[in-house]
C-alpha cells in the first residue's frame, strides 16, 4: 500500500509532466489571443478610416465598429481554446455563458435592457448624429450612441448620457428630422390700431427675410390670436432651416422680433404695456401720486 505522501507526489509529477506537454500549446493559444486582439483592433481601425467617415449614418457605423471588434475578440478566444486542446472547456464555456446570461439577465435587468435597446436603436432609431432632440426635459444634440447609453450635448454645455431603454420607451421629439421647424411669437398692438395694416407690415417683413423658409409646404403667416386686456395680440408664424438649430430657432427669431417692433413703431402703431387699474375703497386712505417730469406751475398769491 502506498502512503498518502507518495500518492500526492506521483499525482503532482503526473500533472507536472502533462503541463510541460501542453505548455507549448498554451503559449500558442496565448499568442493566438494576442494576435486576435491586435487583428480586431486593426480591422476596426481600417473600417473606421475607410467606411465610418464616408457613411451617411455615423451612429450606425460607430455602433457596428464596436460590435465587429467584440465579435472578433470572442472568436480569437474560442480558437485559442481549441489550439490549446481545451475543446471541452470551449464547449462548457459556451454553455456557461448561455446559462450565465439568463442569471445575469435577472440580476442586472437595467444593463440588459439598455444593451438590447442599444441594439434595436442601432438599426431603428428616431434620430441621427447632430440631430436636435428632446427626451423628457433633456434638450440638445445627439453626439454618440453606444451599447448602453445615448450621449446628448445640451445647448448650455452639459453632457447627458441617457439610458437606451429610456430612449426606446419614452417619446422622442426630433426638431431636425426633416430640416424644418416652425417658430412663433406674439406681438400686441393697440385697440385703436388697424389690424389688417399691422398684419400686412409684419407679413412684408417675413417675405423679405432671406433666411426664412418659404415654399408650398411651409407657409409663413400672421393671425389674430387674442383680445387681451390692453392689446390685440397677433401671432406670427414662420419656418426656419434647422441645420443650425440655435441660429435658426433662437438668433433668427430674435432678429425678426426686433425688426417687427422697430417697423411697427416707425409706422405709428402703438405697442402698449399692460394697463393697471388701482381701486381705492371707502375704508382706505387716498394714495398720493406724483408724476415724473410734471411741469411745475408758479405759486399764486392765493396759495
Amino acid at each position: 500500500m502506498q502512503s498518502t505522501t507518495e500518492i500526492i507526489e506521483q499525482s503532482l509529477n503526473l500533472y507536472y509532466h502533462r503541463f510541460l506537454q501542453i505548455l507549448p500549446r498554451i503559449a500558442l493559444a496565448v499568442l493566438v489571443i494576442i494576435l486576435g486582439v491586435l487583428l480586431a483592433q486593426l480591422l476596426t481601425n481600417i473600417y473606421k478610416r475607410r467606411f465610418q467617415q464616408k457613411s451617411e449614418d455615423p451612429l450606425m457605423a460607430k455602433f457596428l465598429a464596436q460590435a465587429i471588434k467584440i465579435i472578433l475578440i470572442i472568436m480569437a478566444i474560442m480558437v485559442a481554446l481549441q489550439v490549446a486542446g481545451l475543446d471541452g472547456i470551449a464547449t462548457g464555456l459556451l454553455t456557461a455563458v448561455g446559462g450565465g446570461a439568463i442569471i445575469l439577465g435577472f440580476a442586472f435587468q437595467d444593463i440588459g435592457k439598455n444593451f438590447l435597446a442599444g441594439i434595436i436603436l442601432a438599426f431603428n432609431r428616431p434620430f441621427s448624429i447632430n440631430d436636435t432632440i428632446k427626451i423628457d426635459d433633456i434638450f440638445g444634440k445627439v453626439k454618440e450612441l453606444s451599447f448602453r447609453y445615448s450621449h446628448i450635448k445640451t445647448f448650455d454645455g452639459r453632457d447627458i448620457y441617457i439610458p437606451n431603454s429610456d430612449v426606446l420607451t419614452k417619446p422622442v421629439e426630433n426638431y431636425t428630422a426633416d430640416g424644418f421647424f416652425r417658430v412663433d411669437f406674439i406681438v400686441g398692438i393697440g385697440y385703436e390700431d388697424n389690424i389688417s395694416e399691422a398684419k400686412k407690415v409684419i407679413q412684408e417683413i417675413l417675405d423679405r427675410n432671406t433666411e426664412i423658409v418659404r415654399d408650398i409646404d411651409h407657409e409663413n403667416f400672421v393671425i389674430e390670436d387674442e383680445l387681451a386686456a390692453s392689446t390685440v395680440n397677433l401671432k406670427v408664424f414662420f419656418w426656419v432651416d434647422t441645420k443650425d438649430y440655435r441660429r435658426a430657432s433662437r438668433v433668427l427669431r430674435g432678429l425678426v422680433i426686433r425688426e417687427v417692433k422697430e417697423v411697427l413703431l416707425d409706422k405709428g402703431f402703438n405697442l402698449p404695456a399692460d394697463i393697471k387699474e388701482i381701486k381705492i375703497y371707502g375704508s382706505e386712505d387716498a394714495i398720493p401720486l406724483k408724476f415724473k417730469n410734471a411741469p411745475e406751475f408758479p405759486k399764486t398769491n392765493e396759495e
